[in-house]
């Protein structure tokens, strides 16, 4: 079976202090960086009410990543891994998930703090952050806000 072709389309763009992939940390969450994701202005009525949120989830597409790397050495652990096992930004589909402070929103821009994208680096999707879904631990049937709105 041949998968179907898959289409992303830029909704838009990080601007950034990283420049070269030496100049980003390991993790976006580790610095204090401020960085910005400039919104096609297409997609402005999909940031409507955004600035309620707290925090984001920034899916990037790391187009200057080594996609044929199927193995990685993490930093903080000098064992190999295969791509799918580690964060490394070399991998088949060069995806990127960061989790980010949203700070300000001004006309399409959205001021982040947590991005460990290079600069020009192409933003493929935004998600709020839902600790109610997003973060493991949580037992069913715990107190919980309405769903729907995520």
């Amino acid at each position: 079976m041949s998968p179907a072709p898959l289409e992303l389309v830029p909704i838009g763009y990080v601007r950034s202090p990283y420049r070269e992939r030496r100049d980003a940390p390991r993790q976006g969450r580790l610095a204090p960086a401020i960085a910005e994701i400039v919104v096609r202005p297409k997609f402005h009525d999909g940031l409507y009410r955004i600035e309620e949120k707290q925090h984001l989830f920034i899916l990037c597409w790391f187009d200057r990543s080594d996609r044929s790397r199927l193995r990685a050495i993490p930093p903080h652990d000098p064992v190999e891994r295969g791509v799918f096992a580690t964060r490394s930004p070399d991998r088949p589909n060069p995806v990127s998930l960061s989790l980010v402070d949203l700070v300000s929103v001004d006309a399409g821009v959205l001021t982040v703090r947590g991005l460990d994208a290079l600069d020009g680096t192409p933003v493929i999707d935004i998600k709020p952050y839902a600790a109610e879904v997003d973060r493991p631990g949580e037992e069913h049937g715990e107190e919980r806000e309405n769903l729907n709105s995520y």
